[in-house]
């Protein structure tokens, strides 16, 4: 098993993850009946996105010998009416500037081959930047 999930009442959950012990809360949107206090459900899926991405980047930056330390992305979450659900996510990436041409499209092309960008629907459309900040 890896998480467990207790919904706490007033549309929040508290998610735990067995091995580490470490936990986080979700609340329902604003837009969606909730208080919108912690990530939503949805939230964690769009930020499930980068964060995959810059893990994957991160073990290939170092097999390159590369340093991504400081690295950031930014996320933008859209949603649709009918049926409800994510339409769409926007991540903005931010790397340091001293990598090599050669070694940034390696890394763009790990972070656009990582286990969530291939897990989420193909309807789901990514619109993926990276920006390379000198």
């Amino acid at each position: 098993m890896t998480s467990k999930v207790t919904y706490t009442g007033e549309l929040r959950t508290t998610c735990l993850h067995l091995r580490s012990n470490n936990e986080f809360i979700t609340d329902a949107p604003v837009d969606n009946n909730g208080r919108g206090e912690a990530f939503s459900p949805t939230d964690t899926v769009a930020t499930g996105l980068a964060s995959c991405m810059l893990t994957m980047m991160g073990i290939k930056a170092r097999d390159l010998e590369v340093d991504l330390a400081g690295a950031t992305a930014e996320v933008t979450k859209h949603m649709e009416a009918n049926p409800r659900r994510i339409s769409k996510i926007e991540v903005k990436m931010e790397l340091p500037g001293n990598i090599s041409e050669k070694h940034r499209k390696v890394l763009e092309n790990t972070a656009n081959t990582c286990p969530v960008h291939y897990s989420l629907h193909p309807d789901i459309e990514k619109i993926i930047e990276f920006d390379w900040v000198k």
